[in-house]
């Protein structure tokens, strides 16, 4: 089945060939599908095996365990163990289910022997304490948290930081009313009401205790740390929210749905003093109105950049998934592809770029997980809702061919403008050539209704470009750089040493700090 999507549908399927004579995103990064909800026959994905006859297999959380193994759950609230995932072609792949009974779990971690998962009212520790691949013993390790009934109150995670705490991420409760809103609790100067929590983000210490920890959230269904053990969640476009969204979750900050405020008169809330909400004012007027609100490390462009990112994956495979060790991936439902987020820090604060990875997936990727082997599964549902793809559901695995694509590996914030750092040695002329360079800037409008347009756009001027002396690095003078806003570059002409242009050509920072000199 193929869905249309406000045209966007042609711009999606050309980025396959979007390459000039170095081939396209299944070259490098090819799919391979271990289930899908039904058999095709596009070469480009490689499909194979259904799941067994009866399992709707609507991935919403992946853990990869000891000895090639891996544990999926499914949205209508069981764990299955998939053995032959990684098998080329996965003619033997076999499914065995360990936990059921499970409140639409929405996320899935192994750790310390046990499976963990985020269940709409706790966080559940699942454990086969004789051997036989089920589970006995379900355990609660975090409760307490608002649940109305409201649909929308979708609980995502576990995920491990570097202290080894585990976070949860909880959706807002959207239009609560009647008998709901008796389970609510209301902010006394602003009038927000919501369950308490909702909107949160959670950390659950090693011991058990939780606390909130960051508010602002609306539908933050991807959660994940760097290298260095900082979490960070995705959220989606909707009311508060002008586009998909990056951010660093820490304590204390407030993201922007303003509607999570309700909570934070409670004792231990670490957002206290929130008197006002700007409403209908550009974003970076909003940040200095509003002190609490912090910006997002990454803004994603609508339909440049997807329309509903979900999970965040680090790659630490060290050079298994190529050359973009570090970075962070993010999945894309709508879609139903992947992208690429370079990020670094300016002033202790993080900001950084996102770029175009991989499109035609199966159907909408909820869900990510690195195996042993360097490649990634993708836990595929569409939920009903609407994404590209000829699947409804499934688990794909995305391999690096090996050969390294041309490619912007980082876009780097400078006082003057940016540094572009690639995959391959570039061609001088073509690189040196400012006409090889568009970028504008634009920031959107932080209001109560339902997402943004681009506003305040201004094309800015590429007045140099120098090419280091290993031809791996560009440094762009940008006149007119503007802090808090999205800085959208087209390095359209930039051609490698063999003649190919850039898979994608396309990146987008988000400066929230121009670095000092």
């Amino acid at each position: 089945m193929v869905i249309r999507i406000s045209g966007f549908l042609c711009i999606q399927l050309c980025a396959l060939t979007l390459a000039c004579g170095q081939g396209t995103e299944a070259d490098y990064y090819p799919l391979l599908s271990v289930s899908t909800s039904q058999t095709a026959t596009d070469s480009r994905s490689k499909l194979w095996k259904p799941a067994p006859d009866g399992l709707p297999l609507e991935v919403s959380g992946i853990a990869v365990l000891p000895n090639q193994r891996l544990a999926v759950s499914i949205r209508k609230g069981e764990v299955w163990l998939v053995d032959g995932a990684y098998d080329e072609p996965p003619n033997n792949v076999r499914y065995h289910r360990f936990a059921s009974a499970l409140h639409e779990p929405l996320g899935l971690l192994w750790h310390q022997g046990a499976l963990y998962t985020a269940q709409r009212s706790e966080l559940t520790r699942m454990a086969d304490t004789n051997g036989d691949d089920v589970a006995d013993e379900y355990l609660t390790v975090a409760k307490g948290w608002g649940v109305t009934g409201h649909y929308h109150e979708y609980a995502y995670g576990p995920k491990l930081d570097a202290n080894g705490n585990l976070w949860v991420t909880l959706n807002i409760g959207l239009g609560l009313r009647g008998d709901q809103l008796n389970h609510t609790v209301q902010h006394s100067r602003l009038g927000y009401r919501q369950g308490i929590w909702r909107g949160w983000g959670i950390r659950i210490s090693p011991n058990g205790d939780w606390e909130p920890v960051c508010a602002g959230m609306r539908s933050p269904s991807g959660i994940g740390s760097n290298l260095e053990g900082d979490m960070f969640y995705t959220d989606q476009q909707g009311n508060w929210v002008a586009t998909n969204t990056l951010h660093h979750m820490r304590d204390g900050a407030f993201f922007h749905h303003a509607e999570a405020l309700a909570s934070a008169e409670q004792p231990e809330s670490p957002l206290k003093d929130v008197a006002k909400v700007p409403n209908g004012v550009p974003f970076p007027v909003a940040v200095q109105q509003m002190p609490a609100l912090v910006p997002p490390v990454v803004w994603f462009p609508y339909k440049r950049m997807g329309q509903s990112a979900t999970d965040i994956m680090c790659d630490r495979s060290e050079g298994k998934f190529g050359p973009f060790h570090g970075q962070l991936f993010v999945g894309e439902f709508t879609l139903a592809g992947v992208q690429r987020v370079f990020v670094e820090r300016i002033e202790g604060e993080y900001q950084g770029a996102c770029f175009p990875f991989r499109s035609g997936c199966a159907s909408a990727v909820l869900r990510m997980e690195q195996g042993t082997d360097g490649s990634v599964f993708l836990g595929l549902t569409n939920r009903g809702w609407s994404s590209l793809g000829e699947a409804s559901y499934g688990l794909q695995r995305m391999k690096w061919s090996g050969k390294t694509p041309f490619e912007i590996l980082e876009m780097r914030a400078k006082p003057d403008g940016f540094e572009l750092v690639f995959t391959r040695p570039v061609d001088r002329q073509s690189a040196a050539d400012i006409g090889s360079y568009k970028i504008a800037s634009h920031t959107y409008q932080y209001h109560a209704a339902y997402g943004s347009d681009e506003i305040d756009v201004q094309d800015l001027e590429v007045a140099k470009a120098e090419v280091s002396e290993d031809a791996m690095s560009v440094r762009l003078t940008v006149k007119g750089l503007r802090p808090l806003y999205v800085h959208a570059l087209e390095a359209a002409g930039v051609q490698d040493q063999k003649g190919n242009t850039l898979l994608h050509p396309q990146a987008y920072y988000t400066l929230n700090q121009i670095p000092k000199p």
